[in-house]
């Protein structure tokens, strides 16, 4: 797949074809030495401390004792962050990145708002204001970036259904489906047959329909991943990965991407739920990391998510709704190789509200961060991106050049 119209605004929502992953790319034409940034949005609220464990905190094994996994050294155990913090095991590739010093976990972060509404906390997130809009913040950082003169007058190609919210606004935008994305998901399969499990019509006949498709017992429980006879495919979100990586590394391409994944709401079994989409989440950065060739270099990531989860686990082996979590930053771009943020504590007297993990780092002066950093804005222009904001654009997140 080619794009060269340096005008390209490049998107994909189209849930019905591409499951719970899409893209969408900003529309300002770069220069071969321009910085990249990419945002992805983990839909369903991950929990950091899955993610990034800190197994050095006394006090985790008390409200976590079943949930947690073996420490660094152990068969199956965490990915070791400097001997506090442990990465999961499916995220081996982001652990290289780690090593490489191109990835920053900034933990017992959370954004501006205090919800525990999937649908409430991603408009906040998306829109970066302390109100509601209808325009994203990633849009207006588009529209903040200069234009070069032999860019035409920013309108974008079309082909989707929708944009999400992070970059709706007056920066034309459009949508790109990738050839092949017309099957749904597997796993809408398997929640399609959950759904129907009791009906005794039904029930048996998607069930023995999907068995004859490859599905495992496990699967349509839900215990694993489902994957039928499209196991050897990459996941929707891979996919899109690898088409923003070579859009971005064209130099005549666009220099924002904007990609999301869904099945991060883990309620129940999270233990064995967890470790696909963190799987899903850790190949397509390596995706885009090798797509973008020389473009990686100069290129920044911002891995978020609406809220954390709680510090306790509940009675069916889940987390529920919380507040802090992880972000991560990626890329050659990033002043990696450490743990970002300061980490709170696990006491009893520690939690938000008794029950999760305090944030202690607003998730805006990340992102504002890297915009100053990275990308050159400006306060007043910061200002724009995300009114209302007292939060200070963190430092220390890019490299000198």
């Amino acid at each position: 797949m080619m794009l060269r119209r340096r005008s390209a605004l490049l998107g994909l929502t189209a849930s019905w074809m591409l499951g719970r992953s899409s893209l969408a790319m900003g529309a300002v034409a770069a220069g071969p030495d321009d910085p990249r940034f990419v945002v992805i949005i983990l839909r369903g609220a991950l929990d950091g401390m899955a993610a990034v464990t800190p197994y050095g905190d006394p006090n985790l094994i008390a409200w976590r004792r079943d949930l947690l996994l073996p420490e660094p050294g152990r068969e199956g155990g965490l990915l070791d962050l400097g001997g506090f913090h442990g990465l999961h095991p499916a995220l081996s590739g982001m652990h290289d990145l780690y090593g490489a010093g191109q990835l920053l976990p900034v933990h017992a972060v959370a954004g501006h708002y205090r919800s525990r509404s999937h649908f409430e906390a991603q408009d906040y997130l998306e829109s970066g204001a302390d109100e509601r809009l209808t325009s994203g913040w990633l849009n207006r950082v588009v529209g903040a970036l200069p234009r070069h003169s032999s860019q035409p007058d920013g309108s974008g190609l079309a082909m989707g259904l929708s944009v999400p919210l992070l970059l709706r606004g007056p920066a034309r935008i459009g949508n790109f489906a990738p050839a092949g994305g017309q099957r749904p998901d597997a796993d809408l399969y398997a929640q399609i047959a959950a759904l129907n499990a009791t009906d005794p019509t039904t029930g048996p006949a998607f069930r023995n329909g999907l068995k004859a498709r490859g599905f495992s017992e496990d699967a349509l429980r839900g215990d694993v991943p489902a994957t039928g006879d499209d196991h050897h495919k990459p996941s929707a979100f891979v996919t899109l990965a690898d088409a923003a990586g070579h859009m971005l590394a064209d130099s005549n391409g666009p220099r924002i991407a904007a990609l999301e994944a869904g099945g991060w709401d883990t309620h129940a079994a999270q233990k064995g739920r967890l470790t696909g989409p963190l799987k899903q989440l850790d190949a397509g950065l390596t995706a885009l990391r090798t797509a973008m060739g020389p473009a990686w270099s100069r290129a920044a990531v911002l891995v978020m998510t609406e809220f954390g989860r709680t510090v306790r686990m509940n009675g069916t082996g889940g987390t529920d709704h919380g507040t802090g979590t992880v972000a991560f930053l990626a890329g050659g771009a990033v002043a990696g190789g450490r743990i970002g943020g300061t980490w709170p504590g696990l006491r009893q007297d520690q939690l938000f509200e008794d029950r999760d993990l305090a944030p202690t780092t607003d998730l805006r002066a990340v992102a504002s961060g890297v915009l100053r950093d990275h990308l050159g804005l400006k306060r007043a222009e910061l200002a724009r991106v995300f009114p209302g904001s007292d939060a200070t654009p963190l430092g220390g997140l890019i490299r000198a050049a």
